[in-house]
């Protein structure tokens, strides 16, 4: 593997137009005067789709397009200007329509893609988590009681909700607490909602997989959200798949099909509306429950595997 330089923003994320073609540029170059491959492999954002479908033309090298979302319609959602939109739409149809095929992460981005790009080749082959690492079993992290959001926090996904919920259980529950680990743009808005409502949350900066997966096994509730209205209703967080993997239940709040999967197992956790009462109704009666990680883990290994993952891909993407 090599390691580019490229441009971040304060918080150490590439994001932003000069930022992706900080990425984009050099990943043309590199493809266009670089080894030849049998085979490339690409993912969001659709700009890097876009240069990588003109370089593997110029190669005569096939691609395949990995689509762990629809960008297109998280770009909607957080309110960007429809010219912008229309823009991103057209490159994410550009880079799913050129490749071989597309591997998509569920069936809910499956019918979207091919919404966006009728004549692209989509395979759904599912999303999963490195169970080697995120284990029931190994160092925990963290101290007392507490439930946690972990990962990117942005605008669509909402987690505001969170800090409201627990704000909301603290007289009853007051050593329960809620742990933001990571980052994103909706971070300080979130520092300062907490702030504005006395509530007992801790924010810490983004650490290494392993390291994360400790403070899963610590807490005693994972929270994961998706924000209604918000155009990104079929996504599926691997927040969720980290935190079975890790044996930890999870309260998901939001629309989506994590809505469905949890109603089928409820050993996995709570579903519920997106409202902070229902949230913290949820988390009153998921943090209340016996131990349950082994059980938890175990359905994560059959199920959710990056490893199940890997073979299908491979399965649709040399087929």
């Amino acid at each position: 593997m090599k390691r580019l330089p490229v441009l971040r923003d304060r918080a150490g994320y590439n994001r932003g137009y000069l930022q992706y073609l900080s990425f984009d540029v050099p990943l043309f170059f590199r493809i266009l005067f670089g080894p030849r491959r049998r085979l490339i492999v690409t993912d969001p954002p659709p700009t890097s789709g876009f240069f990588v479908r003109i370089a593997c033309f110029l190669r005569r090298t096939p691609y395949v397009y990995y689509a762990a979302d629809v960008w297109s319609d998280a770009t909607a959602s957080i309110g960007a200007p429809r010219a912008v939109v229309a823009v991103v739409r057209a490159m994410e149809r550009f880079a799913c329509t050129g490749a071989r095929g597309v591997l998509s992460v569920n069936a809910g981005v499956t019918e979207r893609i091919r919404e966006i790009a009728p004549q692209a080749t989509v395979h759904t082959t599912g999303n999963g988590i490195d169970t080697a690492v995120f284990k029931s079993n190994g160092e925990t992290r963290g101290d007392g009681r507490f439930v946690i959001y972990t990962g990117t926090a942005s605008e669509w996904q909402g987690a505001d909700v969170f800090v409201r919920a627990i704000a909301l259980l603290h007289p009853e529950q007051p050593d329960l607490r809620l742990v933001f680990l990571g980052r994103g743009s909706a971070w300080e808005k979130l520092q300062e909602l907490a702030n504005e409502l006395d509530a007992p949350v801790d924010f810490i900066d983004t650490v290494p997989p392993d390291e994360a997966a400790g403070w899963l096994r610590g807490a005693v509730a994972s929270v994961v959200s998706i924000h209604p209205g918000a155009e990104y209703n079929f996504a599926f967080p691997t927040k969720l798949f980290a935190s079975w993997a890790t044996g930890t239940p999870t309260v998901y709040a939001g629309p989506g099909p994590a809505q469905q999967t949890i109603a089928a197992h409820p050993l996995l956790g709570a579903a519920c509306d997106y409202d902070p009462v229902a949230v913290a109704a949820a988390l009153r009666e998921v943090v209340g429950r016996a131990d349950a990680s082994d059980q938890i883990a175990g359905w994560a290994e059959e199920n959710v595997s990056l490893a199940g993952v890997a073979r299908r891909s491979v399965g649709a993407a040399v087929s």
